[in-house]
């Protein structure tokens, strides 16, 4: 059973999406500050990692408690769905962030700066968007931020692209190629994530307005 309303046990979800959504954020502003303070990279990084492990937290106990409670705000399959989403967003976060940890990578490419800035302003949009879900048969401005989403996704597949071009050129060697591409994907998938967060949210929008 599933129904919209402003119960402490709604509000229980709705806080463990925000809590999540405030962690996606804080990791994609940690790995942009990594990227402009190289001497700072492994402090971040664990910084990073300790932000991911809270999102492992949360979403292990939104699950559970999916379990437990009889009538949820909106579809079980919807709640599951956006929360995995969410954590899927901060663990391809964190695994940017410890690779440049660990490839020892000093001085980022434009267009990996420019992949982390979108994936930040994905990530910033994604928790206006999440913090909207009480308000959802007002679902104008929450459609709004997806549509933005998505064209940020857009934008990140066109740095991803461009960075790959740049990659092949021939102006990095065979090992700054695999380390800054190994990067990049997870970057770029991360803004993926953002997008399937953000179709997520449309349709529990439309369902519910």
């Amino acid at each position: 059973m599933f129904g919209l309303t402003s119960s402490k046990k709604d509000r229980v979800f709705y806080d463990a999406f925000e809590k999540h959504s405030t962690c996606v954020v804080r990791a994609a502003e940690l790995f942009v500050g990594a990227l402009r303070a190289p001497d700072r990279v492994v402090e971040i990084s664990k910084l990073v990692r300790s932000i991911e492990a809270d999102g492992d937290t949360i979403t292990h106990d939104t699950i559970e408690r999916l379990h437990k409670i009889w009538i949820t705000p909106f579809d079980r399959a919807d709640i599951h769905a956006l929360i995995s989403t969410l954590d899927d967003v901060l663990d391809l976060t964190e695994a940017a962030a410890d690779r440049l940890a660990l490839y020892e990578l000093k001085k980022a490419p434009d267009f990996v700066v420019s992949l982390a800035t979108v994936l930040l302003q994905a990530t910033e949009a994604t928790e206006k968007a999440v913090r909207l879900l009480p308000k959802v048969k007002q679902p104008g401005e929450m459609l709004r931020l997806c549509v933005e989403i998505n064209r940020l996704e857009n934008d990140a597949d066109a740095d991803y692209r461009r960075g790959l071009a740049t990659l092949f050129k021939g102006e990095f060697d065979a090992m700054a190629v695999f380390k800054w591409r190994d990067i990049i994907d997870n970057l770029e998938a991360a803004t993926d994530r953002c997008e399937d967060v953000a179709n997520i949210l449309e349709g529990i929008a439309l369902e519910y307005s």
